[in-house]
């Protein structure tokens, strides 16, 4: 195992940069990179401990190195996500293929799903992990069985790219999908054909993003008209208010584990929590974040909350992985190691890990403090 020894007045700022030991991956080893660095908080108990073991920091998590490199997409990677019960991770991107990682020992690649006619823009697990449900820029949604591998459902009905895909997460099967062609189409997984449709059909402009609410009787969609909009899917076609706060096209919606805030991702270098609970007396705009960038390739990146709901985090195309204070927005870590934008970012649900993904081709799963 490698180490490093840092100059203690390092130790000094709020976070300091310490080694957290080689980056592994089973054969999948990236020679070029060394040691993996991030970003801790610092504090009195920290400091000891970091200059005590020469830079090497406690363990945190059950994964076999501080931080694992997954390698085995031929093209950028769009999309990953643990599933529910935190042993998977999925991913998926340019070349079509949604990878099915363990979560545990060397990282490997379990299997490697095809189905896919386009490039997968979007991932999201149906509640316990049953299925795995793909946005595809084939103009559909799909859904893959966990159990048997194989893809059981091809929701058709949009006319351009599926950007991103969403389920319920109580009630009946339904999974909602945004697309390039305007309009958000609502599916229960139980029969053929969308059951409704939202569009603006004052204004006909891509959306980029979408999510339910936490009781499934809303929909958030967000795209190139800088709006968050509030669709009540108890109606036909209305949208019950709109979320405004953004100054570019939001590309990226999250739903809190707790289903009281809204967490948005917009081209203009910001991310925004909102308050989205029925009944509101104060303004809906929680609070503002910045730190991460978008840049002139207009990827869709995206945002997540932890498991608790405490931290966030975001994609970003200055190829640093960023993690804030829910509360208070600092900035907790800036992560580097990729090289190439970060498409997205998600929180294990029990353990304090995250895994990242880019343009790179590279996933990175690592633990934090």
């Amino acid at each position: 195992n490698q180490s490093a020894e840092f100059d203690s007045e390092m130790l000094g700022n709020k976070r300091a940069l310490v080694a957290t030991g080689p980056v592994g991956n089973g054969d999948h080893i990236d020679k070029k990179i060394r040691m993996a660095t991030a970003l801790v908080p610092s504090s009195s108990d920290v400091k000891k401990q970091i200059i005590e073991s020469k830079g090497q920091l406690p363990r945190t998590s059950t994964l076999e190195a501080p931080t694992m490199l997954l390698t085995g997409h031929s093209g950028p990677v769009y999309a990953c996500k643990f599933g529910p019960d935190g042993k998977t991770l999925v991913s998926g991107g340019q070349d079509k293929l949604l990878f099915l990682w363990a979560v545990e020992g060397k990282c490997e690649n379990t299997a490697t799903l095809k189905g896919c006619d386009g490039p997968i823009l979007d991932l999201d697990w149906y509640r316990a992990g049953e299925f795995v449900l793909c946005a595809s820029a084939d103009k559909t949604g799909l859904v893959f069985d966990m159990e048997t591998q194989e893809k059981i459902k091809r929701l058709r009905g949009h006319t351009s790219f599926v950007n991103s895909i969403c389920s319920a997460r109580r009630g009946d099967p339904y999974v909602i999908t945004a697309s390039d062609d305007g309009s958000c189409m609502m599916w229960d997984l139980r029969i053929r054909g969308a059951t409704k449709t939202m569009k603006d059909d004052k204004m006909t402009l891509p959306l980029l993003t979408c999510a339910f609410s936490d009781d499934s009787l809303q929909a958030f969609t967000g795209g190139i008209d800088e709006k968050i909009k509030v669709w009540d899917l108890r109606k036909e076609n209305t949208v019950s208010y709109t979320l405004d706060g953004h100054g570019d096209c939001v590309t990226g919606l999250e739903l809190s584990p707790d289903g009281r805030y809204l967490l948005s991702n917009s081209m203009d270098n910001s991310l925004i929590s909102w308050d989205v609970r029925a009944y509101v007396s104060t303004k809906r705009l929680v609070r503002r974040f910045g730190g991460h960038r978008h840049n002139m390739d207009k990827t869709l990146l995206k945002a997540a909350w932890s498991a608790d709901g405490s931290r966030i985090s975001a994609g970003s195309a200055d190829r640093f992985v960023y993690v804030w204070d829910a509360l208070d927005g600092r900035i907790l870590y800036k992560l580097p190691g990729h090289q190439g934008s970060v498409n997205e970012v998600d929180f294990h649900p029990s353990e304090p890990i995250i895994v990242s993904c880019a343009n790179d081709k590279r996933i990175f799963v690592g633990e934090i403090m």
